[in-house]
């Protein structure tokens, strides 16, 4: 096709969008057109003092837009889990969940007030054990990155800073030569514990961050008195500057050059302490200081910040240029010379006594789409597991003084509090398993927006939010379909013309593709696939197997649509149907259409054969990837899937009996000790296999003690459980759980379940009594437009209401299969 007559089509599909056209169903279709034409990204990095290699000769580097390992474009997956909030004997679950999740880099704070709450007495014992902790990471094959203060924040006590501090002569977060001998001592404790531990070891630590939003925001002190204003943290000079929370902010610091000198001596410091790592990062949003050419400044969002006086409608489901433009911009760098790594994505959030937002659990993958089409080459998540404050000797180390639980910090994350997979955990692994399997596709290539893309408001949920990526004609189109506290409107029959430097994709190419309200999907175009050229695709990416005798490709489609694959046409290619598929041919292209539900088919090129699956999004949330005798292969089911060597162990909350499916097929046997293993009906496109094991039923013996006090008796054991959640439905203010009189879990009501794992307080916990404590709710709560109207409470009645309605027990059981 000559390059005029491509111009013609071109023009005429704006013609048509502006106009509008029906499909052959009569239906009208939504045209939209992007130029995508455009030169590429510059790419540089000899400005950048970053990167290393380990004894086996594997590097990683970093240019001012991607990071590559062993020169391989590479997109950072982070995943936010802070061990000191954990039980370590639960740490290697964890760590297997957050991989099976798709995470590759797990990012853990090192809060200084745990570890030296008493000064000059250091412990690493216990769920303090940072060794333990990095081990179990690197047995896990999974990277690290340490922050290491010593503000943390995290809303942690004096964001981690020790109470003694307060009591010491000298000027907190400043170079103060005194402070700067207590940070030199925490970093030589932190750098014994890290000692052997690091990539150029041989070992899992890649990344050390460095302060906390320096110059930009603070916790308030522990020490402090009911009433009185809040005194952050931070250094004297910089509190008419610094903000609660994450913000932006437009002011610039008269003492930013000393922001920066600090940063730069805080490196030394930690380099000194043997902190020798391929990457250093600095919280840079909201012109924070950074280590100038030394580190990645990280950027963040969170849609439902609880540091705000009320609701509102933020701007992080707009694509933009994040390269750039960063979020809470403006920024004390040159974007443009750093990649795009926002490593503090709010999924999910904490809830304060005066507000309490609730997170849509849809907000996260939206989220990660909207960033990745804005130019994101780094994903991190804050936090991707939640966990229990620790209590300190003299203290709770929680943040009280900004009215946090004093033990929970469940975030309402992907991993609950107690270890829960959660919505968020299903959805987020498409888009990490996408971005791990594809980004050395992705990274390299340049952030296209339409023209509306600079004057698109949040408020706007009736037009298409939408935005590319390419390099050399090949790319990805996405389309985000969610807003946070508001409802976008579904968008049916939607088509996207992209003009590329060499062609124009029209997806689809007749009739349109339907996104619902709340979803979101990534489209591939003109892609690779051992040979040949997928135009596009009405359907995800997921993951691949090169698997030499036969590969395969993993494919998602929104639920009850007819995906659909254009291949260009070319000598050799064929494609080979199974029921149920169609195949059109042309002079250009052969098409392939798919039936709704999962389907199967085979692209032939000269001999080279490679499957393509494509399931539906319900199902693909039910996926796992695991190794099944040296086969990547996928694992589908309702329960959680963890690989553990060459078996796997499956996780089931509530339910004795599970199905498994599996693909490819498997000639393997699953064996189980104390299981019962079925092989169902062989005749599909997977593996079926159903897991059951004796079902275990507890009825909580519970008594009331007033209004207020409820009691619950424990069993005397788990029965061989993975854990025991006692679950708590109630409409209340607050609820607090008692073992022996000690306060051991607690939560602020928001309309959900409370949901409590027992098994940590095992074996103690015995035939215990946990004795609940609940305060009413009261009609002129601060934070009841936080609550979803459907759980509100009626007041009509009364002006307090406290209404427990159920407490029940939930087993959660784990079987661990083998393959014969």
């Amino acid at each position: 096709m000559n390059t005029r007559l491509k111009y013609i089509i071109f023009s005429l599909s704006i013609v048509l969008f502006i106009s509008g056209f029906q499909n052959t169903s009569g239906q009208s279709i939504k045209r939209y057109e992007i130029n995508a034409a455009v030169a590429p990204v510059k790419i540089y990095s000899d400005h950048l003092k970053l990167g290393g290699s380990n004894p086996n000769g594997e590097t990683i580097s970093v240019n001012n837009y991607f990071i590559s390992k062993n020169g391989k474009p590479f997109i950072p997956i982070t995943g936010e889990f802070h061990f000191s909030r954990y039980p370590s004997q639960y740490w290697d679950e964890s760590i297997k969940k957050m991989k099976a999740g798709g995470i590759n880099i797990i990012a853990t704070y090192v809060f200084w007030n745990i570890h030296e709450e008493h000064e000059g007495k250091f412990r690493w014992d216990g769920d303090r054990d940072l060794k333990k902790f990095i081990a179990l990471c690197a047995k896990n094959d999974m990277y690290v990155f340490v922050r290491v203060g010593p503000f943390c924040h995290g809303e942690i006590r004096n964001g981690g800073l020790p109470d003694w501090l307060l009591g010491k002569p000298l000027m907190i977060r400043s170079n103060d030569p005194a402070y700067l001998s207590y940070v030199e001592r925490l970093y030589n404790e932190i750098g014994v514990q890290l000692k052997g531990t690091y990539f150029k070891d041989g070992g899992p630590v890649i990344g050390i961050q460095l302060e906390n939003e320096y110059q930009h925001s603070a916790a308030p002190w522990g020490l402090t008195y009911p009433g009185q204003p809040l005194d952050f943290t931070a250094a004297e000079r910089d509190l008419s500057l610094t903000q609660a929370g994450v913000g932006v902010s437009e002011t610039k610091n008269p003492y930013a050059d000393l922001g920066n000198d600090h940063m730069q001596i805080l490196k030394s410091l930690a380099l000194k302490a043997g902190m020798d790592v391929p990457i250093y990062t600095a919280t840079g949003w909201g012109n924070a200081a950074i280590v100038t050419n030394e580190s990645i400044p990280v950027t963040a969002a969170y849609a439902y910040p609880f540091w705000t006086a009320h609701k509102d409608i933020s701007p992080f489901f707009l694509y933009k240029d994040m390269h750039r433009d960063p979020d809470y911009a403006p920024v004390r760098y040159k974007p443009e010379d750093y990649p795009a790594f926002p490593a503090e994505l709010g999924s999910g959030i904490m809830t304060v006594y005066t507000r309490r937002p609730i997170v849509e659990q849809k907000s996260f993958d939206a989220m990660m789409n909207r960033c990745l089409g804005s130019g994101a080459n780094g994903l991190g998540y804050y936090m991707y597991h939640g966990g229990s404050t620790p209590h300190g000797e003299h203290s709770y180390f929680s943040d009280e003084a900004y009215g946090l639980p004093k033990i929970s910090y469940d975030f309402q994350a992907p991993i609950g509090e107690f270890g829960q997979v959660r919505e968020g955990f299903q959805r987020l692994k498409l888009i990490n398993w996408f971005a791990q399997e594809f980004g050395d596709l992705l990274a390299p290539m340049t952030t296209i927006l339409p023209e509306n893309a600079s004057t698109f408001k949040p408020e706007n949920v009736t037009d298409l939010r939408y935005a590319v990526r390419i390099k050399d004609n090949s790319g990805f189109l996405f389309v985000n379909n969610f807003q946070d506290d508001l409802k976008t409107t579904d968008k049916p029959n939607i088509q996207i013309a992209i003009k590329t430097a060499g062609d124009v994709i029209t997806i689809p190419e007749s009739n349109g593709f339907t996104v619902k309200e709340g979803e979101n999907v990534i489209f591939p175009f003109h892609l690779a696939i051992n040979g040949a050229d997928l135009i596009y695709a009405t359907a995800q990416l997921f993951t691949k197997s090169d698997d030499g005798k036969m590969p395969y490709y993993v494919f998602v489609a929104q639920d009850g649509s007819n995906a659909e694959f254009s291949f260009a046409k070319s000598n050799g290619l064929s494609i080979k149907k199974e029921q149920g598929i169609g195949v059109e041919q042309n002079d250009q292209r052969i098409l392939v259409k798919c039936p709704k539900g999962t389907s199967e088919f085979t692209v032939n090129v000269k001999g080279q054969q490679t499957k393509i699956l494509v399931v539906e999004k319900s199902l693909a949330l039910q996926s796992y990837i695991v190794s099944i005798n040296g086969q990547k292969s996928l694992v589908f089911s309702d329960a959680v899937v963890l690989q553990k060597n060459d078996s796997i162990s499956v996780l089931s909350t509530g339910k004795n009996e599970v199905n498994l499916q599996v693909y490819p097929k498997i000639q393997s046997k699953l064996s189980a000790r104390n299981a019962s293993v079925s092989a169902l009906n062989n005749k599909g496109l997977m593996s079926a296999f159903t897991i059951s094991v004796p079902e275990v039923k507890l009825e909580p013996v519970i008594k009331q003690v007033g209004a207020r006090k409820t009691v619950v008796a424990l069993p005397p054991s788990l029965n061989g459980l993975n854990d025991l959640f006692l679950n708590v439905d109630y409409t209340g203010d607050t609820g607090m759980g008692f073992l022996d009189g000690e306060l051991v879990t607690d939560e602020f009501w928001k309309g959900t379940l409370w949901q409590i794992g027992l098994r940590k307080f095992y074996p103690a916990a015995a035939s215990k009594e946990m004795v609940f404590y609940f305060r009413p709710v009261n009609e002129n709560a601060s934070y009841l437009d936080d609550i979803l109207p459907e759980n509100r409470p009626d007041f009509s009645q009364s002006k307090q209401i406290l209404d427990i309605r159920k407490i029940t027990f939930t087993p959660e059981y784990r079987v661990n299969v083998g393959f014969e």
